[in-house]
């Protein structure tokens, strides 16, 4: 077929089409952006409705905690469970003095006196002092306390002796020792408990 049509009107015609090409792009783009507009709006609603949400289970959690009054048991509980292990801490350094004066009177030799005994602070041993007629008894008070089936001392040194040769006292030789108690000493309050059992 042959258009014999002035060429304005092929012209006008021409851009009829391409008007309602661009008409419908256009239309096709406005219903796209309003789309994307409702999924983000939708979004933005449904992520607002979830924070609104958590906060509020927050909020409550928070009141039940605090009507159940979680904070002050907490500190009930840390407070005793340091006094549990203050108790255990002092107990496992108690001495029993009757049964270790005891067995220090029984490993003492006839020619020495005790004279005096100090508990370090941090009771993990004693400084003794000791009168002896001579420096063989004082070694031999500390080969004593040093001896392991005595189970007092895991290790007992000398410190210092001396001597007063110009006297008439019956026990002229002073003697000072450092022993350490044995781990296994059953003269400690929990060791002693846990022997008996």
């Amino acid at each position: 077929m042959i258009n014999l049509l002035p060429p304005e009107h092929k012209d006008t015609y021409r851009y009829a089409r391409h008007n309602r090409a661009i008409l419908r792009w256009s239309i096709a783009c406005v219903f796209t952006l309003a789309g994307g507009l409702l999924l983000a709006g939708g979004g933005y609603l449904y992520l607002n409705r979830s924070i609104n949400n958590t906060t509020q289970q927050i909020a409550e959690t928070n009141k039940q905690l605090q009507a159940q009054n979680l904070s002050s048991v907490q500190k009930q509980v840390s407070t005793i469970s340091n006094n549990l292990k203050l108790t255990v801490q002092v107990l496992s350094q108690e001495m029993l003095f009757s049964k270790l004066l005891k067995q220090l009177a029984s490993v003492t030799p006839s020619n020495a006196i005790l004279t005096n005994l100090t508990i370090a602070q941090a009771q993990t041993g004693v400084d003794i002092t000791a009168q002896t007629t001579n420096y063989d008894a004082a070694t031999q008070l500390q080969i004593n306390l040093a001896d392991p089936k005595n189970q007092i001392f895991s290790k007992a040194d000398i410190v210092t002796i001396s001597c007063n040769s110009g006297g008439t006292d019956k026990y002229p030789c002073t003697v000072t020792l450092r022993a350490l108690f044995a781990t296994n000493n059953p003269f400690l309050f929990i060791n002693d408990k846990k022997g008996s059992k």
